[in-house]
């Protein structure tokens, strides 16, 4: 620690490399890999013909009343928890405390009487969890095609396309880390 109190930036990440599961991470990064080629491969195949936009289908409104509570939300967690905290939360699904608790209710199938339940009601949470890397990845170069985004929440434009896409997936990967922080067994600490 420095005269402030504070630990140093590689201190910090050492912490955070530590406390990530590589194989979730390893699962992320593989969905975010075959996203990106399949989103090559769709902008590869493209249409010659360009969509006419369709006014009403950017679904302005509806974004802005989500940011204003994500952003509500966001600043009531940074408060409360600080930066670093925050950041920790932001990784969790693909952490190494995620890993075991998902690890301990998959062992515990046979032992623990909500066990195999618990399973059944996380895979879709789960699924939710590994596609949405692949979705992101798959906009990267699939939006580059204007009929990728013409009529897309946040379209015409790419970077409004892309905006609205991964404010929505950050939403969704959320309420389904929110819901398997639910679900699962808790770790060795019984705290979440």
């Amino acid at each position: 620690m420095n005269t402030y109190g504070t630990r140093s930036v590689s201190a910090r990440s050492e912490d955070i490399r530590s406390w990530l599961s590589r194989p979730l991470l390893a699962i992320a990064t593989v969905s975010l890999t075959l996203g990106i080629v399949s989103g090559g491969v769709s902008y590869l195949n493209r249409s010659p013909e360009h969509e006419t936009h369709v006014e009403g289908t950017a679904a302005l409104l509806p974004h802005i009343l989500l940011f204003v509570l994500a952003a509500a939300l966001i600043t009531v967690v940074l408060r409360r928890r600080g930066i670093d905290s925050f950041l920790l939360l932001l990784l969790a699904p693909v952490s190494t405390t995620a890993a075991h608790r998902l690890m301990r209710t998959l062992r515990s199938i046979l032992t623990h009487p909500t066990a195999l339940l618990r399973l059944l009601l996380s895979i879709l949470p789960i699924a939710l969890l590994v596609y949405s890397p692949f979705r992101i990845g798959m906009q990267v170069l699939g939006g580059l095609d204007p009929n990728f985004t013409v009529n897309a929440w946040g379209g015409p434009s790419y970077l409004g396309a892309m905006a609205f896409h991964y404010f929505d997936a950050a939403l969704l990967m959320a309420a389904a880390a929110t819901l398997l922080n639910v679900l699962l067994l808790p770790g060795k600490q019984a705290s979440r």
